[in-house]
């Protein structure tokens, strides 16, 4: 179960990257009370805890009411994963990020914390397809706990990062931070690229069962 733990864990942080909400949350908050700026980053993450939760235990019903396969979206999840890695290797989703805070930057009356940081910048498509991936591929209750346990110490690291924006932009620096974005693109990408295979794989071998009968 630890094995799982770490591994559910690694995926949502690297997907999540909460210390790379930080620096996006500090530049949209600049010029607010304290107050607001606590009471802005708490209801960030718990709107994109709703969010994630709902999809981690309702989501394949989902997926079934749609007629979709979990294999299905086990692809398409890893390659929208591998295009999201790609975009943190070549630092085009912190470019992103900063258009989206640009466009909300000089507003302090406008609450933040819905759009962008709860969606999409904390619970995004890439995080949302991780989420019901992870759970798709742990059944029972006792699996399915521990990555909602990875999910739920993510989010705890996110809201702790927001709050301490400040200070974390102080001691990373603008390269640091683009360092550790392009090793956690890296590893996301090899993590995408075992989320299509484990669907390829699968489809194959229930495509074989059926072709069997």
């Amino acid at each position: 179960m630890l094995e799982l733990f770490v591994s559910a864990f690694a995926t949502l942080f690297v997907v999540i990257d909460p210390p790379g909400c930080a620096p996006i949350f500090a530049g949209l908050t600049s010029g607010t009370s304290p107050a607001h700026r606590r009471a802005m980053a708490m209801r960030a993450v718990l709107v994109a805890a709703c969010i994630l939760f709902g999809f981690a235990l309702f989501g394949e019903a989902l997926l079934h009411a749609l007629g979709i396969s979990l294999n299905a979206f086990k692809i398409a999840g890893g390659i929208m994963l591998f295009l999201i890695a790609l975009e943190m290797v070549f630092e085009k989703r912190t470019e992103r990020r900063e258009d989206r805070a640009e466009k909300v930057k000089g507003q302090p009356e406008l609450d933040i914390s819905i759009f962008p940081m709860a969606m999409p910048m904390i619970a995004g498509p890439g995080s949302i397809a991780s989420i019901m991936l992870l759970m798709s591929q742990n059944d029972g209750w006792e699996r399915s706990g521990v990555v909602l346990a990875a999910l739920a110490l993510i989010l705890l690291l996110t809201l702790v990062a927001l709050l301490a924006a400040g200070p974390i932009m102080r001691v990373l620096g603008s390269r640091i931070e683009a360092v550790v974005s392009r090793l956690l693109g890296v590893l996301l990408g090899a993590l995408a690229v075992q989320f299509v295979i484990d669907g390829i794989r699968a489809s194959l071998v229930a495509g074989r069962a059926v072709a069997g009968h």
